[in-house]
């Protein structure tokens, strides 16, 4: 089963989500919280493998209690999903950078949450398709000048191909028929070039992408 914790101050809205995510077989919601405050308490006792974390919330708001749950050592495999009627794009990379896993926006057809949450769970990043190209484009003309970043250095010639795949925003399967490499072999890349630049997931992947320099702006996205 995949447990999911739903952070959101409007009850109508966590009824919705626990509806829908209570209808599948695969999956059920193991708690609700109405603040940030309750929805770090809430991840880190029942340590669920997604959040569904809305960013304006009383007190202690979605990103900052995004960046607790993601400190924790005892929540590395949580991952939070911001889901949010906003698309502010610093909403959006200040998301990604305090440790989320993906970025929706409410008006998101219901089955691409259900995917959301299945996706995330697994380790793979997820983002709203109306959000990417400009998550990469804020990244981009915010990183100009190179930042030096833990682990490039160790990174080889065939991670760093990958890397500029993932920064691109294609999935396995595309980077896979991109290098002429099998699928498998794709996922051994991410995972090792993930460790080394120690991101939680492939959304930072993107962003250490950008910050080291291994893609400029204009090369992916």
């Amino acid at each position: 089963m995949i447990d999911v914790v739903l952070a959101d101050d409007q009850a109508l809205v966590r009824g919705g989500f626990r509806a829908l995510i209570d209808s599948e077989d695969d999956m059920r919601v193991v708690g609700e919280a109405a603040t940030g405050d309750d929805a770090v308490r809430l991840a880190l006792e029942h340590l669920p493998d997604v959040v569904l974390m809305d960013i304006r919330m009383p007190g202690l708001d979605g990103l900052e209690a995004t960046r607790r749950i993601v400190a924790d050592r005892a929540a590395t495999h949580v991952h939070v999903v911001v889901v949010t009627t906003f698309e502010l794009d610093e909403y959006v990379t200040d998301a990604i950078r305090g440790g989320a896993s993906g970025f929706l926006v409410k008006d998101t057809e219901p089955a691409e949450l259900v995917r959301a949450v299945r996706v995330t769970a697994r380790g793979d990043a997820l983002l709203s398709p109306t959000v990417t190209r400009r998550l990469l484009a804020r990244v981009a003309d915010a990183t100009r000048a190179v930042r030096p970043t833990a682990g490039v250095d160790d990174l080889t010639p065939r991670e760093r191909e990958v890397l500029v795949e993932v920064a691109g925003g294609l999935s396995n399967e595309e980077i896979a028929s991109s290098l002429h490499l099998s699928e498998s072999t794709v996922k051994t890349h991410v995972s090792r070039t993930m460790a080394k630049l120690r991101a939680r997931d492939r959304a930072q992947l993107v962003v250490a992408a950008y910050e080291s320099g291994i893609v400029r702006p204009g090369w992916a996205g």
